[in-house]
């Protein structure tokens, strides 16, 4: 007989499984889609008064956005390529389609947006790859869904896609579990949540140029210190609550529901098994 204690360890001390393995061509195409992505996000505050983005400055965002579609379609395919098979995109399927429900239960009350926890567990147990996409996909369906479609919805692609990837890419997924784990992963989603704000209220701010004081406004002939003051001091004054609002509810249901969704999401990742090789045997002779 079997001893449950005995096959619960040996369960916690099994190499991860991963749904996408990131090959060396993954890795470029999501090195090269974040170096963009920086430069879409980041421009407002290195573009100077003389520069091609500064003079079309209504028209950079959508510029950018319709790149960023392009490269993070590349970045879904490449990452296809590295091993998404139907098991893995039916995962895909309902996590996604979860997170994207999840959304708008709180639209609008404070950030109070459940979604983030979810992507915290999946892209922890699935692996960087997977949460690359994961995140594009469920941003996508969501705006779908709330009919949030505009020049944001790209960014909010890509940020969502480095929200979950870097809970992938949080050390230990092998070795570390229990209650160390879940702190680890409710801490990351707290600073995580800031960070995606954060950059999303960077992609607005340029366009409030008339509408904002001068002190938190952006300046097309200032330096980078002066810019990089004021940006600071309008995130402050306009987002700070929203976005504590996100990471509060990031932690407190990564703290409630984290050690059981992890388990879950392990036991579904084990048995679809992924990384199993599919082999082909001929019929046996009667």
């Amino acid at each position: 007989m079997t001893d449950p204690t005995h096959a619960q360890t040996h369960n916690q001390n099994q190499p991860q499984t991963r749904a996408v393995r990131l090959g060396p061509r993954s890795v470029g195409a999501l090195v090269l889609v974040s170096a963009i992505g920086v430069v879409a996000f980041g421009w407002p505050l290195f573009a100077d008064a003389d520069s091609g983005l500064s003079a079309h400055e209504q028209d950079a965002p959508w510029l950018f956005a319709a790149l960023l579609v392009l490269l993070v379609g590349v970045v879904a395919a490449t990452v296809s390529e590295s091993g998404l098979g139907p098991k893995a995109v039916a995962m895909l399927g309902v996590l996604a389609a979860t997170g994207a429900a999840l959304r708008p239960i709180g639209a609008g009350t404070a950030g109070i947006e459940p979604m983030f926890f979810l992507m915290v567990l999946s892209g922890r147990v699935l692996g960087p790859g997977f949460g690359f996409v994961l995140g594009a996909v469920t941003m996508f369906a969501s705006a779908l869904l709330t009919g949030g479609v505009g020049p944001w919805m790209p960014f909010q692609m890509l940020s969502l896609c480095w929200f979950t990837m870097g809970a992938g890419l949080l050390p230990g997924p092998d070795r570390l579990r229990g209650r160390g784990e879940v702190l680890m992963l409710a801490a990351y989603g707290f600073v995580a949540s800031f960070g995606y704000g954060l950059i999303m209220n960077l992609w607005g701010w340029p366009f409030l140029l008339g509408a904002l004081p001068p002190s938190i406004a952006r300046d097309p002939d200032g330096t980078l210190a002066q810019n990089l003051a004021h940006f600071v001091a309008y995130y402050l004054a306009t987002s700070l609550g929203w976005d504590l609002g996100r990471a509060a509810v990031t932690v407190v249901l990564t703290l409630a529901l984290g050690p059981a969704l992890l388990k879950a999401l392990r036991r579904a990742t084990r048995r679809a098994a992924f990384e199993a090789t599919v082999t082909f045997e001929a019929p046996g002779r009667s």
